[in-house]
C-alpha cells in the first residue's frame, strides 16, 4: 500500500494536481497565444535576446503543463498505458521543467553581460544568437532523462500503471541542476546591484532595476525553494524519519506553488516591459478594451508607483501644452 500511495496510484491528492496543471494550462496558452505570436512577427522584438528568452520560458512552460496534465490525468482514471508512452511522457516532463530554470538562468546571464559588461556585449552578439541560446538550452535539458534512459537500459514492454515514482527518477541530477543555476542567477543580480551602486547615480532606472529584480526573486524563490526542501523530505522519507504523507502533502502544496510562479512568469517577465505592451496593442486591438485594462492592472500590482509616474507626466504634458496654447493666443 505504501508503494502504491508513493507511486500515485492511491494519492488522495492527485485531483488537486490535475487540477493545477489544467489552470496552469489554459493561463500559458492564453500567454502564449498574445505574447510569443507578437515576439514571432515583431522583427525588433524577435532580434532582442530578452524577449526570444521570453518566447522559450513560455513555451517551455506550456509544453510542461500540458504534458503535465496528461501523465496526472491517466493516474486519476487509473488508465494502463505502455511503458514506451509512460517513458515520452517522463522524458518531456524532466526536458521542459528543466529547460525552464535554464532560461531563467540564462535570462539573468544575459542581464549580467549586458549591464556589466556592455561593450563586450554589443560585439559578441549577433542577430540569430538569442535563438542559438534556446536551442542550447533545450539541449543541455534534455542531458539528464537521457542519462536516466542510458542508466536504465531497455525499459519492459507491456502495459502497466505510468505513476509518479517513475517521475522521481533522478532526484539528484535534478537538484544539483537547480543548485546551480540558484548560484549563478544570484551571482548575475548580485553582481548587477553592485554595479548600479558602483556607478553612484541612484537614479530612476536603478530604483526600477532593484524592484525588477525583487519582483524576479520572489517568484524564483516560490519556485525554487520549494524543490529543496521537498529534497530534504525525500531524504528525510528515505530514512524512515518522515511519513510518506506527510512528503506527499508538502509536494502537492509545493507543486501548486510551483503552478502560481509559472502563471505569473509571463507578467513578471513579459508584460512589466512597456515595449512589449505597447506592440501587444497594436498587434491584439482587443487588448486596448477591458482585457489590457486587467493586465495593466495585474502589471500594476507588481509595480504601484508606475499608475502615479504616468499620471503625473501626463498632467506635465497637458501643463505644458495649456502654457504654450495660452502664450500664443496672448
Amino acid at each position: 500500500m505504501m508503494s502504491n500511495y508513493s507511486d500515485g496510484v492511491d494519492d488522495p491528492h492527485i485531483g488537486v494536481r490535475v487540477w493545477a496543471s489544467a489552470g496552469s494550462f489554459i493561463i500559458l496558452s492564453f500567454f502564449n497565444l498574445i505574447i510569443n505570436w507578437t515576439i514571432v512577427r515583431e522583427e525588433r522584438l524577435r532580434s532582442h535576446a530578452r524577449f526570444v528568452l521570453v518566447f522559450h520560458l513560455l513555451f517551455s512552460a506550456l509544453m510542461y503543463f500540458s504534458v503535465c496534465f496528461v501523465f496526472y490525468l491517466q493516474l486519476y482514471v487509473k488508465a494502463a498505458t505502455t511503458a514506451s508512452v509512460c517513458m515520452v511522457l517522463i522524458r518531456i516532463l524532466i526536458t521542459s521543467g528543466s529547460n525552464i530554470i535554464l532560461t531563467i538562468t540564462a535570462m539573468a546571464l544575459d542581464r549580467y553581460f549586458a549591464i556589466c559588461y556592455p561593450l563586450q556585449y554589443g560585439k559578441v552578439c549577433f542577430k540569430s544568437w538569442p535563438w542559438l541560446v534556446g536551442i542550447l538550452s533545450w539541449g543541455l535539458a534534455s542531458i539528464i532523462p537521457l542519462s536516466l534512459a542510458l542508466k536504465k537500459g531497455n525499459t519492459t514492454v507491456g502495459h502497466s500503471t505510468c505513476g509518479r515514482k517513475k517521475l522521481q527518477a533522478g532526484q539528484m541530477h535534478k537538484i544539483v541542476l537547480i543548485s546551480i543555476c540558484t548560484v549563478l542567477i544570484v551571482y548575475s543580480y548580485v553582481r548587477i546591484l553592485y554595479e548600479g551602486r558602483r556607478s553612484g547615480v541612484l537614479n530612476r532606472r536603478n530604483r526600477a532595476a532593484c524592484r525588477t529584480i525583487a519582483v524576479h526573486g520572489t517568484q524564483l524563490a516560490v519556485y525554487i525553494v520549494p524543490n529543496f526542501v521537498l529534497f530534504l523530505l525525500h531524504i528525510l522519507n528515505s530514512q524512515k524519519i518522515l511519513e510518506s504523507s506527510t512528503k506527499e502533502l508538502f509536494a502537492v502544496i509545493s507543486f501548486v506553488f510551483f503552478s502560481l510562479a509559472q502563471c505569473i512568469a509571463p507578467i513578471v517577465y513579459g508584460l512589466r516591459k512597456e515595449e512589449l505592451l505597447e506592440h501587444l496593442s497594436h498587434r491584439f486591438p482587443c487588448l486596448s478594451g477591458r482585457l489590457k485594462r486587467v493586465l495593466e492592472w495585474t502589471v500594476n500590482i507588481t509595480n504601484p508607483k508606475r499608475c502615479r509616474q504616468q499620471r503625473e507626466r501626463r498632467m506635465t504634458s497637458e501643463t505644458l501644452l495649456s502654457r504654450e496654447i495660452s502664450q500664443t493666443t496672448v
